[in-house]
């Protein structure tokens, strides 16, 4: 089983969800981005590695300009080197990222899973920080989150304000929209933790971190 990951809070949810079935998560693969993408979460992604580290669970990865087609043909040159039955990933809302997968599992001859289909945004995220996850604020480009919400964890309160936010600016709880990015530091996978530090870049009305 592999697990498709960037490193952010829904494909580690998923992570999670799999190893919930006792199932057997042989690999964690990550498409890093050079650029923009439809499909894939950009910033950080490399540190999906120390995640699957951390775990004990071997970790792949490709980099890719964001193209659509090349990056398929990138996830398939990994999925095919791995003897798997199947993989996983966090797709919450995305019919096209949805699609695109199950044709890929289909073409493959692997079973797909999205275990977050639709769940409801604010609950998918408070489970997430009642079970041990700390979600870390990575990126912000949405009227209403300002350069205090960089670098901050989203425990109960921080959620709190983010609903209240949502709900006055429009934007989608759950960052599905791209309104901002996350990283998970801790999560019942690896328990532990990364220890890591960043800066903030901000221009004025978006930012992200830069993370060491």
């Amino acid at each position: 089983m592999a697990v498709l990951s960037s490193g952010g809070k829904d494909s580690c949810a998923a992570w999670w969800w799999a190893t919930c079935r006792g199932w057997d998560v042989t690999v964690i693969v990550t498409l890093v981005v050079e650029g923009d993408s439809p499909m894939f979460q950009v910033p950080n992604t490399l540190l999906a590695r120390e995640q699957a580290a951390a775990a004990g669970v071997a970790w792949d990865h490709r980099v890719i300009d964001g193209e659509e087609g090349p990056d398929f043909e990138a996830l398939e040159s990994m999925l095919i080197k791995h003897d798997l039955d199947g993989f996983v990933s966090g797709a919450l809302r995305s019919d096209y990222q949805r699609n695109r997968l199950e044709r890929l599992g289909e073409k493959l001859g692997l079973r797909t899973w999205t275990p977050l289909w639709h769940q409801r945004p604010i609950d998918h995220l408070r489970g997430l920080a009642a079970h041990g996850f700390d979600v870390l604020v990575t990126s912000v480009s949405a009227e209403g989150l300002d350069e205090a919400w960089l670098g901050r964890t989203l425990d109960a309160k921080a959620l709190d304000e983010l609903e209240a936010l949502s709900k006055v600016h429009r934007f989608n709880v759950d960052g599905e929209g791209g309104e901002y990015e996350t990283l998970v530091l801790r999560a019942p996978m690896f328990p532990e933790g990364l220890d890591l530090s960043w800066t903030s870049v901000w221009d004025g009305r978006r930012g992200h971190l830069v993370v060491n």
